[in-house]
């Protein structure tokens, strides 16, 4: 099946993470991150992808917000006939996503879908060990202003062993609460206008629907291994630096033969190697841009990418990936170009 910009890969527990993300690393805190995320919402991104260590996740959350107030009233209305929602909901950012994404799955209506958005954070270095850890999460989604997030990475191995053993046992733990603490108080409505039944079905939408996700990022073989060998709960994810210049072969067969699925991070390369001349020419070939062939090498690899720009023309362009295909030809030149190319730091490799 050829691939769109809604596309999905299914992972390791049964959901489905959409195939393309948008990475806000380095997009400045404050309202230029606000408006780079609205520009990707509306390009047609489904996926953002930001962690503590970037300082926007408050932006991002606010973005969300905002993108999906400003859909939810057209989409009631093009699943009832109702010009006003048949439950009026406070818009405190508390409760926002569980109420949101529960009259989203109550329309059915087949394009409802494309309003839900993934958001992925991660745990920073500074914040391992199991306490630390849970209270990191509980920071990170007051800082986003959502209820839940859909994954939750540890963002590298850095803080070693020990610690980062004690980081998974949180992650596990929140991963076992599925966030169900909240679903007590999820239904915080200004005015109760609907039936029984339907609260109790919104209760039952919250428990099935909402499972919290856990994975990594930068974890080479052996920290994969080392994990493998103490999780009762199996990452879903594993998110590395990998581009034509850094194919990272082995550990991709590992992640693949152990059903985790790879995010491709930094996929244009910073821009360090927008410029290549072998890159160029291809892109020339294929009548595109030197970051869409890019892009679109990680999407035929089976990989996530999670292109960034904070250009609204790019950030359209950077999504104009499907519906086409790199030739093999082509696909075997950009396999050449394997160099071990990093473009800023590797934790992959530490002990």
């Amino acid at each position: 099946m050829a691939l769109t910009l809604q596309a999905t890969h299914t992972l390791n527990d049964g959901r489905a993470i959409p195939a393309l993300g948008f990475g806000v690393y380095q997009v400045g805190p404050g309202d230029e991150a606000v408006q780079v995320v609205l520009w990707a919402l509306e390009a047609g991104y489904r996926h953002i992808d930001t962690a503590a260590a970037y300082g926007n996740e408050e932006n991002v959350g606010e973005a969300i917000r905002k993108r999906c107030w400003k859909s939810l009233p057209q989409l009631i209305y093009n699943n009832t006939g109702l010009c006003c929602p048949l439950i009026v909901v406070s818009q405190e950012k508390r409760y926002f996503t569980i109420i949101f994404h529960v009259i989203v799955q109550l329309a059915g209506h087949p394009t409802s879908s494309a309003l839900l958005i993934w958001v992925t954070t991660k745990l920073w270095d500074e914040c391992h060990g199991y306490d630390n850890a849970i209270s990191a999460f509980e920071f990170s989604l007051e800082k986003l202003g959502l209820d839940y997030v859909d994954l939750y990475l540890i963002h590298s191995p850095y803080p070693g062993k020990k610690l980062r053993t004690e980081s998974w046992k949180a992650l596990e733990e929140l991963h076992k609460r599925g966030l169900v603490k909240s679903i007590v108080c999820a239904c915080d409505f200004k005015y109760m206008l609907v039936h029984c039944f339907i609260a109790l079905l919104l209760l039952l939408l919250l428990l099935l629907l909402f499972a919290f996700l856990v994975g990594v990022s930068n974890y080479g073989i052996h920290h994969l291994q080392e994990l493998l060998s103490i999780c009762t709960i199996k990452p879903v994810v594993n998110q590395i630096e990998i581009t034509p210049y850094l194919t990272r072969e082995a550990l991709v067969n590992f992640c693949r033969d152990n059903d985790i699925r790879v995010e491709a991070y930094s996929p244009l390369t910073l821009g360090q190697k927008l410029n290549d001349p072998t890159l160029v020419s291809i892109a020339r070939q294929h009548g595109k841009q030197p970051a869409q062939i890019l892009i679109r090498w990680s999407l035929q690899r089976g990989l996530i990418p999670l292109p960034k720009s904070v250009n609204k023309q790019r950030i359209v362009a950077n999504a104009d990936v499907f519906g086409w295909e790199i030739s093999e030809e082509a696909m075997e030149v950009l396999g050449t170009l394997n160099e071990g190319f990093v473009t800023e730091w590797d934790p992959t490799t530490c002990e």
